[in-house]
């Protein structure tokens, strides 16, 4: 008799603690902007699925070159979170540039309500902030944790004093939240220690949704920032050309900016019988529609901390042939997700030409409904809610 009441205990204490409801001070390394509208917008998702339980306030700050006072503070709440942005007036002078970071800092605090918990966004340099708030405040933090910098493969050199500082402040956290399993590696192989808990980037399942597919010709999708050295670019037009000599016609969308400086290495390759098209950045929606559509997303990349087109294709309906980095490791098994060694063209070319197999069994309805149990607003706001209490408890 004892096991099913404290089962019914251990329920009602989780159900009690997810409905308690706390100020978060989100201090965000990234964050979108004026200067930079879409610069961290994961970070925001973040924002927004936490301030669904608890009363949020985001602040950041950015350079604004065209500024022409030292600070600028701009306050809106967005989506249910109080948004307060520092800008700040360019310097090439570091000491004035840090005063002024210094001065946006307190600044921002000041308009800030009091706060239970901060979660920080990017270790270095915005954690100096937490821990200052740690000593003299009182007040926990925990990390989430996204950049690219920590992956060996990005090439990234860190100095030993960046290091040494990040190092502490993950030490000195309540929590560290890489976004992937294989970002946690990555940063303790490379020493950073401390307490940690993956809590993945949050998919907005309402509007990643799959549709029924009209059976034409073979359309391929990929979404990125199309920087080459990241995303490898030239290795999927190098398949483009490959895949153009085995079948008669197919589509490849590239979205992310115009490609101009691939039109040299399509002239080289001489594509013919496809389309191959670039596309500016688009919103949301339009990326939503486009994978909708797509028979085929792929992402070539030769590392990711996360890499979040791959589970809004996966909501969306869409099979995913990707590399072996960030999330996609976790999705080896499934089988909407055809996952291959980094820089292997030729696997690639088979891949696409065999997708027909590959994904012959899937159920669009059953990869929403995956995605949605995974990484949707309500799990990750849950999943950050039980971490806020755990901090705050120690």
């Amino acid at each position: 008799m004892i096991y099913p009441l404290l089962s019914c205990y251990i329920c009602f204490t989780k159900y009690f603690f997810l409905q308690q409801k706390l100020s978060i001070l989100f201090i965000c390394g990234w964050y979108p902007s004026r200067v930079l509208p879409t610069n961290g917008d994961f970070i925001q998702r973040h924002a927004e699925a936490v301030a669904l339980k608890h009363h949020v306030t985001s602040i950041h700050i950015v350079t604004d070159p065209n500024l022409k006072i030292n600070l600028d503070i701009k306050s809106n709440k967005i989506n249910g979170v109080e948004t307060h942005i520092a800008y700040l007036k360019g310097s090439k002078n570091h000491l004035k540039k840090t005063f002024l970071y210094l001065k946006a800092f307190r600044s921002l605090i000041k308009k800030s309500k009091k706060f239970d918990i901060v979660h920080l966004n990017e270790i270095f340099p915005f954690g100096i902030f937490s821990l200052y708030l740690k000593w003299f405040k009182k007040t926990p933090y925990i990390i989430s944790e996204h950049s690219t910098i920590y992956v060996k493969n990005s090439g990234t050199k860190i100095s030993s004093y960046q290091k040494l500082i990040s190092k502490y402040i993950t030490k000195k956290a309540c929590s560290i939240c890489p976004v992937s399993n294989f970002l946690e590696k990555e940063l303790k192989d490379s020493g950073y220690n401390g307490n940690y808990q993956t809590i993945p980037n949050v998919v907005d399942t309402n509007l990643f949704s799959p549709i029924k597919k009209e059976n034409t010709f073979l359309k391929i999708i990929h979404i990125s920032s199309l920087k080459d050295d990241h995303k490898n670019i030239k290795g999927m037009l190098n398949v483009a050309k490959l895949l153009s000599e085995r079948i008669d016609f197919f589509e490849w969308k590239f979205i992310g900016n115009n490609g101009n400086e691939y039109k040299k290495h399509l002239k080289e390759l001489g594509i013919k019988n496809c389309s191959i098209s670039f596309l500016e950045h688009q919103t949301h929606l339009e990326i939503a529609r486009h994978l909708q559509k797509a028979t085929i997303c792929v992402s070539f990349s030769n590392y990711e901390t996360f890499g979040i087109v791959i589970p809004e294709a996966i909501a969306c309906g869409t099979p995913v042939i990707t590399t072996n980095t960030g999330i996609a490791i976790d999705f080896k098994e499934l089988p909407f997700c055809k996952v291959i060694p980094i820089n292997n063209e030729q696997l690639l070319l088979e891949s696409i030409l065999n997708y027909k197999t590959l994904f012959k069994n899937i159920d669009i309805y059953n990869m929403h409904e995956f995605i949605k149990q995974q990484f949707s607003k309500k799990i990750i706001s849950n999943k950050f809610s039980l971490l806020y209490i755990k901090s705050i408890k120690k």
